[in-house]
């Protein structure tokens, strides 16, 4: 169980501040249970979410962990999901973004990069559903790892580039 002041990972909204644990007075709360309340770090608003979520929850990664993960990435392969179907796409790239894994959403950038890369190479461009789905996994690993090293989610790609070209 997470204490007040910990950040933690929650599901697809990311980064979060557990502002306080305990039951809430709310409509719609189950009485005597006991809730999060969550404040996201990139987004307005606050979460209501019980102990007990089925939603993935975990702490954020460390600076440590989050310069290792870097350090890793051109390692991370993330292998070309061809699928004609956009309905059963999403579902495959919805496995990568609710895993809770960095690894993963490092997997999911790279297949959907390498994918438009050789799309480009016949002239043709993303789909819709791999726009959306790469940009939410950017999305997500950018806020967490802007948390972890201190710095803006914005500063994240400049900060990997250069972090990779140092390892050269």
């Amino acid at each position: 169980m997470y204490k007040t002041g910990d950040y933690i990972i929650y599901g697809a909204d990311g980064v979060c501040l557990v502002e306080s644990v305990g039951t809430l007075a709310i409509k719609g709360a189950k009485s005597g249970a006991q809730y999060y309340t969550l404040l996201p770090v990139y987004r307005d608003g606050s979460i209501y979410a019980p102990v007990d979520t089925a939603v993935y929850t975990r702490p954020v990664m460390t600076k440590n962990e989050a310069l290792d993960l870097i350090g890793r990435i051109p390692t991370i392969e993330g292998k070309i999901v061809e699928n004609k179907n956009p309905r059963m796409l999403n579902e495959q790239y919805k496995v990568y973004l609710k895993s809770g894994s960095c690894v993963d959403l490092v997997k999911l950038i790279r297949m959907i990069y390498a994918k438009g890369r050789s799309a480009a190479k016949s002239g043709k461009r993303l789909g819709q559903t791999d726009e959306r789905s790469m940009k939410r996994a950017e999305e997500m690993l950018h806020n967490e790892l802007a948390f972890a090293l201190g710095i803006e989610p914005a500063e994240v790609k400049g900060f990997i580039a250069q972090t990779l070209k140092k390892q050269k």
